[in-house]
């Protein structure tokens, strides 16, 4: 008996048995007080099925570190971008469609140019006036000696065969200078006034369409005037 009392234990295995004590109590220490900590978890062994669905918050995550890669493809939605965020530059011009309402732009027959004609006035048998060219047509005012009456006429004149006028549905290069609307003074009151509708229109695509008040003024040496507006288009 004397002998065992005598055969102490070697510091060895009193630090071994010390390192096994403090590693157990650890364990049961964070088992026991519902706390675990990074030193009880191995590196790299936390997966998603040990993290309870939508407990995860904005505060858990690192600024910065979401990335592209990270998230599904085609699963973000506008609701999911702040309003007004977006620019040009994170967009590729070349995957956008075409606005809808900007399909007519392609074609130049939607063009519509709106010009005033102020007062023109031309003595009877006087050179006739230019109001408005555009493309092959030219709209233009003459007043001429009609069978004894003043006449008022606008007239389209056209550099591309088969256009068409008012009142004539089909004007040629060889035409010349083609009557579409008139007004004749009246012999009771020889000077008359009256609103004209004009149009013309050539294959190209190119075409006006106007209103014009005429005055066809027979008194005297007789004098013709004529003001409005011309729609051009194409």
């Amino acid at each position: 008996m004397k002998y065992i009392l005598r055969r102490r234990p070697s510091p060895a295995l009193v630090i071994a048995c010390i390192a096994l004590f403090v590693s157990l109590s650890g364990v049961s220490y964070g088992v026991a007080t519902g706390f675990i900590d990074s030193r009880e978890i191995r590196n790299n062994t936390i997966t998603s099925g040990d993290v309870r669905n939508n407990t995860l918050r904005t505060f858990d995550i690192r600024n910065n570190e979401v990335r592209g890669f990270d998230v599904r493809n085609s699963s973000l939605q506008g609701r999911d971008i702040a309003f007004n965020t977006l620019t040009g530059a994170d967009v590729n011009e070349t995957t956008l469609g075409k606005v809808a309402s900007a399909a007519a732009a392609d074609n130049a027959s939607a063009v519509t140019v709106l010009k005033t004609i102020a007062p023109v006035t031309i003595a009877e048998g006087g050179a006739p006036a230019t109001l408005v060219s555009h493309g092959p047509l030219t709209l233009s005012a003459a007043c001429v000696d009609s069978g004894g009456s003043t006449a008022a006429r606008l007239r389209v004149q056209t550099t591309e065969a088969g256009a068409a006028g008012s009142d004539v549905p089909t004007i040629d290069p060889a035409d010349g200078a083609v009557p579409v609307a008139e007004l004749l003074d009246l012999a009771a009151a020889p000077r008359s006034a009256a609103n004209r509708d004009v149009f013309a229109w050539a294959p190209s695509g190119k075409g006006l369409t106007g209103q014009f008040g005429v005055i066809a003024d027979g008194s005297g040496a007789g004098s013709c005037v004529f003001t409005g507006h011309v729609a051009i288009e194409g």
